[in-house]
């Protein structure tokens, strides 16, 4: 049997995003959207939550970021000024984010350590598809496998994935950090690894 390759399903995810409708885009962004704040942040650990400004056909969007800054909760976004793990910014609002390079938009404020996603009780993490044991396929330029090593012991790392894109097996590496939960749009929070709903 022929085991598909990560570029072979960066090529698979990809087509498969851009066939979606824009309907089911914004149903699947508000799913989210009222998913996203019952994901528990860890008092012991803290109330900051890393996330990301989705471009293109990434699951998410700006008001899952709002619904997350409006529950009390402190939200860092990536900044991607220099190679290695990323930096971070804080969320202050949508009218501070500024564009980017690789077509991101980040936020305006001041820079923050590498180091501050080891603030985070929770990662919400951009995928193109993740599967039951953890394995995250990513876009392939290993900005998140650089960072995730320095995030807390007890710190959710979630892949937010669409639905199909949860999956039994991907390929994986020996870098590669494994998520502990993945967010999708019709089954919320669930828990890797021992394949079990939160």
């Amino acid at each position: 049997m022929n085991v598909p390759t990560k570029a072979e399903w960066r090529t698979r995810v990809l087509s498969e995003r851009k066939a979606v409708p824009p309907e089911t885009r914004r149903a699947e962004a508000a799913a989210l959207v009222e998913f996203v704040t019952s994901v528990p942040t860890d008092p012991m650990v803290g109330t900051t939550v890393c996330a990301y400004v989705p471009v293109g056909t990434e699951p998410g969007s700006l008001e899952m970021l709002d619904a997350l800054r409006d529950s009390g909760r402190r939200v860092l976004l990536p900044v991607t000024g220099v190679p290695g793990p990323l930096e971070w910014a804080e969320y202050t609002g949508r009218d501070d984010l500024v564009a980017a390079g690789y077509g991101l938009r980040e936020p305006s404020g001041p820079v923050l350590p590498s180091a501050e996603v080891g603030t985070a009780s929770v990662v919400l993490v951009p995928a193109l598809a993740v599967d039951e044991t953890g394995v995250r396929l990513g876009r392939g330029a290993g900005f998140y496998d650089r960072t995730l090593g320095m995030a807390h012991r007890g710190a959710m790392l979630v892949a937010v994935v669409r639905d199909s894109e949860l999956v039994p097996r991907l390929p994986g590496d020996p870098h590669d950090v494994a998520m502990t939960h993945a967010l999708t749009p019709g089954r919320g929070l669930v828990r890797l690894g021992a394949g079990d709903p939160e």
